[in-house]
This record gives C-alpha cells, structure tokens and sequence, in this order.
C-alpha cells in the first residue's frame, strides 16, 4: 500500500481518515504541493527514536534536573533616575 498523502486543507477537514491511516504507515501532509509535516502513530515514533517511555509516564515523572544557571549581568543604561517633573 502507498503512502498516505493529504493536503492540509485535507487534514483539517478530516482528521479522523489521517490518525486512521497513520495506523497503516505514516502520512505526509503537504502545504502548497510542498510536504511538511508527517503524522505517525505513537507506536512508528517510538520505534524510529528508541524511546520506550509513555507520554503518561513521562508527564507523571516527579524528578526535577539539577542544574546550575547564573544569568549574564546587564551593564550600563539598566537603571534611569526617575523624572519626576
């Protein structure tokens, strides 16, 4: 079976008929003849990035990354007397 072509104004006008087919492989969305966009179902994604983890668990993830963040210093102009005339 071929790939699943839709325009985007085909997308939008059936969303249902696109996350169908990304059942069957992906589906190229064009955007002025030009493709753009490809829909896949979870199950494809997982597999071309390795990523095992749920959106669920990844959202239920409590941990929280420690890092070091030091923002650059403003110089000069930050701070104008008021002009209170």
């Amino acid at each position: 079976m071929p790939p699943t072509t839709l325009t985007s104004r085909e997308f939008n006008q059936d969303t249902s008929r696109a996350t169908k087919a990304a059942r069957r492989g992906p589906v190229f969305i064009t955007d002025r003849g030009r493709l753009a966009h490809v829909l896949l179902s979870i199950e494809d994604y997982q597999r071309l990035t390795g990523d095992t983890t749920s959106v669920a668990e990844a959202l239920a993830q409590r941990t929280t990354a420690d890092f070091e963040f030091e923002p650059p210093r403003l110089r000069g102009g930050v701070f104008k007397p008021a002009d209170l005339d």
